[in-house]
């Protein structure tokens, strides 16, 4: 599946087939995440991958009781949780050097997008879910000191596609120059 394709095809997805991803899937999603560029190379990114039942069963517990991904958490054949080495992103001598701290959670960003675009071009599901307790998180899967369970992403085959959310054009969130420009317009062709 060509990038593109694979940037406007792909959908959040909460139900999962049974159907178990082959180890040579994992793999290939799994070296995708792995190439995914960091701060200054650091690769602080760390991923975890979920399969036995009950410890799914516990992440489900660290999930908000209003979380839409509960029964994707607990359904899904895999869960990958994305973690992230502390004071390394972002730092050059044991200081930080950026205004915005920490950078892991762009660097986990990065990793999460490759995992997720390589997913769906193999013909699987993700989901990015956020809303959850990382501290509980971290202790259910015995994540050490000096990291942090960023995000858990269920990866499946999908039982339901949904359609495509509206997009803003692109006319409206694109500037030129500085912040509100907007006299210029692309297309394309």
């Amino acid at each position: 599946m060509d990038v593109f394709e694979a940037i406007k095809t792909r959908r959040s997805i909460r139900n999962y087939k049974p159907d178990p991803v082959s180890d040579r899937d994992l793999y290939t999603i799994m070296e995708a995440a792995r190439w995914a560029p960091s701060w200054a190379n650091t690769q602080c990114v760390r991923w975890i991958v979920v399969t036995d039942k009950q410890i799914k069963a516990q992440l489900v517990e660290v999930l908000a009781p209003n979380n839409p991904s509960r029964g994707a958490v607990a359904g899904a054949p895999i869960v990958i949780v994305a973690c992230a080495e502390l004071k390394r992103s972002g730092y050059k001598g044991g200081e930080v050097t950026t205004d915005k701290g920490d950078w892991f959670m762009f660097d986990v960003a990065l990793g999460v997008q490759n995992l997720t675009l390589a997913a769906h071009a193999l013909g699987f599901g993700t989901v990015q879910v956020g809303l959850f307790d990382a501290v509980k998180a971290a202790k259910v899967l015995k994540v050490p000191e000096g990291y942090a369970v960023v995000e858990i992403i269920p990866l499946g085959y999908p039982a339901v596609v949904g359609k495509a959310p509206a997009r803003k054009e692109l006319a409206e969130i694109l500037y030129y120059e500085t912040f509100g420009t907007t006299h210029r317009h692309i297309s394309s062709t």
